[in-house]
């Protein structure tokens, strides 16, 4: 096995923020955000003890869709689902690495050093989930797949998100940290012409999942981060994928910051930071107007060395029907007006909760500040 895809050590999780985070275990999603409609999103909170696990042992056991009533799981340190041992297969990976989150559970970290390696969280076809406070390494697919006709060229496919939520409702995932490191994209061998990919999303939303707000997390070096919507063919998505982007600090990544299908998706006071020359991160796009999305933009930042355009920070992906709208209100791209991407067909949605964003020019100081595990609970 190529030794750059060989599972992430213990010794190999970065240094995390050393501020110590006050996260409250009990907390519901926000008022500003899709999380909170429709009944709202509590997680866990109404469970009767508090569970603190150190290793995938103990999260197991915590976790076990036996158990009755709702759950908040602590976790303690850095938690590699691998145990030491490399995944022998995909197979192998998609079994001992998977954290599966049942319904009515908060999943939350201990201070700013808390996560996981070597593991995917899986929230699918459950409600009522929180997760916060966690770092987490991006998972790679030990054997990734080389597919000839992706592309003109070609391109491998990985398995695995960091979180993939499937079929979902009522979902908070706030103040974690996401990132390849160490093992970043140029640190991985070169095969058919191509890095030879093993990460897949950050985090993915899709299959028609609902009432889901991502708030003041960060997200670094990384390919293609986040997917709203997996396919342009699931029009079971439509009237679905509800979903809040909110303060998330988005850096060095290359694409997909949200990539948006179907989803009546609200995005504010997002910072982005990035280059277009950037040596193992290219930016490409920010946000991604897509087949049907619908989304409703105000007050986001974006920072991207060498972009000329608006088109740099909103990329549109044509569609034979119903190519998406973006309408924004406040965003500013280098400092100026985000200019002609503000308006790109008509959402015909308003945001149906309160909330007050920051202008654009206070974003970034107000995300660096927040956004991340181990960072004070601001919202």
């Amino acid at each position: 096995m190529n030794k750059h895809f060989l599972v992430l050590s213990m010794a190999a999780v970065l240094a995390w923020p050393a501020a110590a985070a006050q996260v409250p275990l009990r907390q519901a999603a926000p008022p500003d955000g899709w999380a909170a409609m429709a009944g709202g999103t509590r997680g866990g909170a109404d469970a009767a003890a508090i569970l603190t696990v150190t290793d995938a042992a103990g999260l197991r056991r915590a976790l076990d869709p036996a158990l009755p009533g709702s759950r908040i799981i602590q976790v303690q340190g850095v938690i590699d689902m691998s145990e030491g041992r490399p995944f022998a297969s995909t197979a192998d990976q998609a079994r001992r690495g998977e954290v599966r989150l049942p319904s009515h559970t908060t999943l939350v970290g201990i201070g700013p050093n808390a996560g996981f390696v070597n593991a995917h969280l899986m929230v699918s076809r459950v409600s009522q989930v929180i997760i916060r406070n966690l770092n987490l390494s991006n998972p790679c697919d030990v054997a990734p797949k080389w597919v000839p006709d992706d592309g003109p060229e070609g391109g491998w496919n990985a398995e695995f998100d960091a979180i993939s939520i499937v079929g979902a409702r009522h979902v908070w995932v706030d103040h974690n940290s996401f990132t390849d490191a160490p093992l970043t994209d140029d640190t991985l061998p070169v095969e058919h012409g191509k890095i030879k990919q093993c990460h897949d999303g950050a985090l993915d939303i899709r299959d028609a999942s609902d009432y889901v707000t991502v708030s003041y997390n960060h997200f670094a070096q990384h390919a293609k981060t986040m997917l709203i919507g997996a396919s342009d063919k699931a029009t079971g998505d439509a009237g679905h994928l509800r979903i809040t982007l909110s303060n998330n600090l988005f850096e060095h990544v290359a694409s997909r910051a949200p990539r948006v299908r179907f989803g009546q998706v609200h995005l504010f006071n997002n910072y982005h930071v990035g280059d277009r020359k950037h040596p193992v991160y290219r930016h490409g796009y920010s946000v991604g107007v897509a087949k049907a999305a619908r989304i409703v933009s105000h007050a986001n930042a974006f920072e991207i060395l060498g972009a000329r355009d608006c088109k740099h920070a909103i990329g549109v992906f044509a569609a034979e029907t119903d190519a998406g709208a973006f309408l924004d209100q406040g965003s500013l791209l280098n400092g100026a007006p985000l200019g002609a991407c503000s308006a790109i067909g008509d959402p015909a949605w308003t945001v149906p909760y309160a909330f007050a964003p920051l202008p654009a020019a206070a974003v970034p100081a107000h995300v660096r500040a927040n956004a991340g595990a181990g960072k004070p609970a601001a919202n």
